[in-house]
């Protein structure tokens, strides 16, 4: 699937616009700090008895940001079967990534994202994919997506915290 559907031309934001993208854009800036100052070993890391590390969280919230804001665009093509392979890998630093190359594809995600912020109609709505997590039938407006990828990027930043924190005693916030 073609990853990069629309090519955006923003807009002047609405205030509500502006409010989603304020929001994006705080809550990325917490989880980059996260990993300012890291080096790839460490940034590898599983220091806590979770099996996430801070790379493998950038790029989980970078493959979901993606996804995301493909399903804002095409609907529920977005989303691809499931291989638990594939869901495993997304949480981990796998040989050969480096964090540099894995905050740099999350920047190049957010700037597509938040060009579909301001491009699109949040009231616009389509089908949510057959899944388990999912009603059947339901639906998400593009609002509620932007609003679902506001509430991760809180929580990873909140869990890439606390491992940060454990690594060498660096708070985000405090």
């Amino acid at each position: 699937m073609d990853r990069n559907p629309v090519a955006p031309t923003p807009s002047e934001p609405s205030r509500e616009q502006a409010d989603i993208l304020e929001s994006l854009r705080a809550h990325r800036a917490l989880l980059l700090t996260t990993v300012r100052g890291l080096d790839d070993e460490q940034a590898a890391a599983t220091p806590t008895v979770s099996s996430l590390c801070l790379g493998g969280l950038v790029k989980h919230v970078t493959l979901m940001e993606r996804q995301w804001a493909d399903f804002a665009v095409v609907g529920p093509d977005a989303f691809s079967g499931g291989d638990p392979q594939a869901w495993d890998d997304a949480f981990r630093m796998l040989p050969g990534e480096t964090l540099e190359g894995l905050v740099a594809a999350y920047r190049s995600v957010a700037e597509h994202t938040d060009g579909l912020v301001t491009a699109l109609d949040l009231d616009a709505a389509h089908p949510l994919p057959a899944a388990p997590w999912f009603e059947p039938g339901a639906t998400r407006s593009v609002r509620r997506v932007f609003l679902h990828l506001v509430a991760e990027t809180a929580q990873h930043a909140g869990h890439a915290d606390i491992i940060r924190e454990t690594i060498d005693g660096q708070r985000t916030m405090g």
